[in-house]
């Protein structure tokens, strides 16, 4: 028997990387899946983002673990589309059971050098579409008395990152979001937690700007891009983490073996908070 036999559920950003895995353990798990993603390119974002092609090859994957899967091409930040993929995914299967609100992009620079279309789609896609995500499945759980939602947050929602102005304050604020979300929905049966992903290895990471971040300098390599995953982390043998350790999280908060947990962060980042700071560049005027 699977964690999930029986359930459906609704992945957003289910094309590739995290998306992808949470949709494959679910799978795996006994759970029928519905995929959203803008498989699209956004004017801001600066590595390539996923395409129809990545969304069929999740389901196809899907459908390789003997269960069903849709793929709907939708913006998180289009309250419309997330209610007519709601529609068609209880359509299709009768039911959602879970949401795991995965969907988001990466974007950096100073907080003063940010324009408005960085900073408004970051907090469209990462925050606002998070709620739009939420609200379109609501009614559906309120009436059946039952629902988890997980959110993506990130280790960047509990503790601030040089350049990341803008990624941060949508990621501090799907924390009180998600908060919000248990305390109102707990009365109705449904549970809202966060993970809070650290360094983990997918296309929105590992990108030559990505590289040039962890480097520190531009024509950042591969080798320093996989050192600075090795160094991120406390734990003996830390290195980038592989999308499945934050859809293995999930599937424990989506799970009955959490059914009295909602509310809650659980950071996924081998230890990384836990380290003091240290300043590796001090200025003494």
């Amino acid at each position: 028997m699977g964690l999930l036999d029986g359930k459906t559920v609704l992945v957003t950003g289910g094309a590739r990387g995290q998306g992808r895995a949470h949709a494959l353990v679910s799978a795996r798990e006994g759970a029928d899946v519905i995929l959203v993603d803008v498989a699209d390119q956004l004017s801001t974002v600066p590595y390539a983002m996923a395409e129809q092609s990545d969304l069929d090859e999740t389901v196809k994957q899907v459908e390789a673990l003997d269960r069903r899967a849709i793929a709907i091409k939708a913006d998180v930040r289009d309250q419309a589309a997330l209610d007519a993929a709601v529609a068609q995914g209880i359509a299709e299967f009768g039911k959602i059971d879970v949401l795991i609100a995965n969907a988001g992009i990466f974007t950096n620079g100073d907080f003063w050098e940010l324009s408005d279309d960085q900073w408004d789609q970051m907090i469209g896609v990462n925050l606002t579409g998070v709620w739009k995500s939420a609200k379109a499945v609501a009614p559906h759980m309120i009436e059946r008395k039952t629902g988890s939602i997980v959110i993506t947050s990130s280790v960047n929602g509990l503790e601030p990152g040089p350049q990341y102005a803008h990624y941060s304050a949508a990621k501090f604020g799907v924390v009180g979001l998600m908060k919000t979300i248990a305390l109102e929905l707990g009365p109705h049966g449904i549970r809202c937690n966060a993970v809070h992903p650290g360094a983990v290895l997918t296309p929105m990471t590992n990108w030559q700007g990505a590289r040039d971040m962890f480097a520190g300098h531009e024509g950042g390599t591969e080798e320093e891009f996989l050192a600075g995953g090795r160094a991120y982390g406390i734990l003996r043998n830390s290195t980038w983490l592989p999308p499945e350790a934050i859809a293995n999280t999930a599937l424990y908060l989506n799970s009955a073996l959490a059914s009295n947990v909602t509310g809650v962060s659980i950071p996924v980042d081998s230890g990384h908070l836990l380290m003091a700071g240290v300043n590796v560049n001090p200025i003494q005027d």
